[in-house]
């Protein structure tokens, strides 16, 4: 009897030590990998928003490009996704009529947009979500919050300023530059941010 009691408490020791051990562990891996992984590696911190960031309606100047990019993107998914319903092995380039391809990027507009956020990198705010090039492997997003209702209404003012017609017509000609069509050029939202800024003198 006593010396099964010892051998109780020996294993109840052993137990106890495996636990601390854990909790001095510095951080667990997301993977379940039973390595060890610095804590530094998983150091990140939520953005923090100005007050036109937090409270504006309209969507910040200096982050006009990536939303742009990231409307684009989902207009060029979701007309991609009604063309290949309508295709088939005869007819793989078949168009869609107009109140059809209204209809799928109003649709591209209408969706949660819960896959987007804001991330901030090194001082820099920028969106993250399909379709836009990653900041950063390891970085808070913020999503949710006035971001969806910014990029509904940024998304409504594009099918607005150059019409469903238009736009469906630049997807057809190169899917894949519809964010140039949308977002550079002249006085628009990446060109802007990326002209350099001129001083007049006095």
């Amino acid at each position: 009897m006593k010396s099964l009691l010892a051998a109780f408490l020996l294993l109840t020791l052993f137990d106890l030590g495996e636990a601390d051990d854990g909790k001095h562990s510095s951080c667990s891996s997301p993977l379940g990998d039973p390595g060890r992984v610095s804590e530094t590696a998983f150091s990140a911190s939520s953005p923090r928003f100005n007050a036109e960031e937090a409270y504006s309606t309209h969507m910040p100047e200096h982050l006009l490009c990536d939303a742009c990019k990231a409307i684009a993107f989902q207009m060029q998914e979701y007309l991609a996704k009604a063309e290949a319903k309508r295709s088939s092995a005869k007819a793989p380039a078949t168009l869609l009529s107009e109140s059809e391809y209204v209809d799928t990027l109003e649709n591209s507009c209408s969706q949660s947009w819960e896959n987007y956020g804001v991330t901030e990198v090194q001082g820099v705010k920028r969106f993250t979500g399909p379709g836009l090039r990653s900041q950063e492997t390891m970085t808070v997003m913020m999503t949710g919050g006035p971001w969806p209702a910014r990029l509904y209404m940024l998304c409504q003012s594009y099918l607005g300023e150059f019409g469903e017609e238009q736009i469906y017509e630049e997807y057809r000609r190169q899917p894949a530059a519809l964010a140039v069509f949308l977002c550079s050029g002249e006085q628009k939202a990446c060109t802007r941010l990326e002209a350099p800024t001129t001083y007049s003198s006095s």
